[in-house]
């Protein structure tokens, strides 16, 4: 069956705890391959991480060329005897999907391949254009072998996308209230305060590294990064642990450390961000504070889709399904948004976010039917 609460249903039941897929997307090459599409299963590799097995699938030669993204790889469903049914049942009761996926994100992608279905089948099995799928299976773990390379893989291909919509749950309380149209930047790091270690009775002897580390992190998190942009609310550093790896209270410690987060907007590039935070380090450390920063490697940059024609689209279809008009919102964490914007303008839009990852996952039914028809509104809208 192909609609899309039967297509969730059997997405959910595959156990896909990433980075494991367990037929999730066979399930959707199958479905694909019936309706015409040209399939591809990508398996991507890297050192010291598991294999990762991606979708791509297309039908069409023509432009606008629409891609619809997503990931069939989930969290943890935590402790199974808490679920009132099985996560990965993908169980129908009172009006509910229920299981690990339904929300985040099986569902948005069981939407996407209804309404291209149901789209197909009102024009003779060809779009005006092309339309594809982006499908792959690591967004919930370090996204390594997933979408970044899938993308490099489609461009050397000879692919070019125009637009996508992405299925994450971007909706906060009812389905239509919200649309991503961005996502901020994400840096780590780790704060070193350097000291001498030394017996506390001779404190002349040792330099105590852990009044210095507090205050750099007041220094650090006092001064505001920015006042927000035109799409973008302010950038935040906020440090997330303090350690000195000492376990005896008589010895002064020789280091101290302290793990930090940024969430950042678009006034910064990871470079000038880095350069404004060491530059900061520097003058509160003044002449004798020794302290240095450890960045972490980053893909999450921040990205931006501004209004448009494809927004204004995508606005228009929602409201005509939910008569809700949705906010452009560039709130949450990161997501596979910010590789795809370097291919082609992409928007998130899915379910109502508000169980994913927790026990009894679910999915209203009303809303996986509403869905669908938001995507086929868009497609509709969009090959005009």
């Amino acid at each position: 069956m192909t609609d899309a609460v039967s297509i969730t249903r059997d997405l959910v039941r595959c156990p896909s705890v990433t980075p494991a897929d367990a037929g999730a997307l066979g399930v959707l090459e199958n479905i694909l391959k019936a309706a015409g599409f040209e399939v591809h299963r990508v398996v991507f590799s890297e050192p010291g991480t598991a294999d990762i097995d991606n979708l791509y699938a297309r039908i069409g030669d023509q432009a606008p060329h629409i891609t619809f993204a997503g990931h069939t790889d989930v969290v943890p469903p935590g402790d199974e005897s808490a679920w009132t049914h099985g996560p990965f049942s993908g169980e129908v009761k009172d009006g509910f999907l229920y299981g690990r996926g339904a929300v985040d994100m099986k569902g948005g992608i069981a939407c996407s391949v209804a309404a291209v279905l149901d789209y197909l089948k009102d024009h003779d099995g060809k779009p005006k254009g092309s339309i594809s799928f982006l499908i792959t299976g690591d967004e919930e773990d370090i996204s390594v072998n997933g979408t970044i390379k899938l993308l490099k893989w489609a461009a050397e291909r000879g692919e070019k996308f125009d637009h996508c919509v992405l299925g994450e749950p971007s909706n906060v309380e009812v389905l239509g209230d919200t649309i991503k149209v961005g996502r901020r930047g994400s840096q780590s790091g780790t704060l070193y305060v350097e000291g001498v270690q030394g017996h506390v009775a001779y404190p002349h002897r040792a330099s105590n590294p852990v009044p210095d580390i507090s205050r750099l992190i007041v220094a650090l998190s006092d001064e505001p990064l920015d006042h927000g942009s035109a799409q973008f609310q302010a950038s935040n550093l906020e440090f997330t642990s303090v350690d000195v790896g000492n376990a005896a209270s008589n010895v002064i410690p020789g280091q101290a450390r302290a793990k930090f987060n940024i969430r950042y907007n678009d006034n910064h590039t990871q470079e000038s961000l880095r350069s404004l935070v060491e530059e900061r380090l520097v003058k509160a450390c003044g002449n004798r504070i020794r302290a240095r920063i450890v960045w972490e490697p980053s893909n999450s940059n921040v990205f931006v889709t501004k209004p448009g024609p494809f927004t204004d689209l995508a606005v228009a279809a929602i409201e005509a399904v939910t008569g809700r008009k949705p906010e452009l919102s560039t709130s949450g964490g990161t997501s596979d948004a910010r590789f795809i914007s370097s291919y082609c303008p992409v928007i998130e839009f899915g379910l109502v976010g508000q169980t994913m990852h927790q026990i009894n996952e679910r999915a209203p039914v009303a809303d996986l039917e509403k869905l669908t028809q938001v995507y086929r509104g868009v497609l509709d809208r969009y090959f005009g």
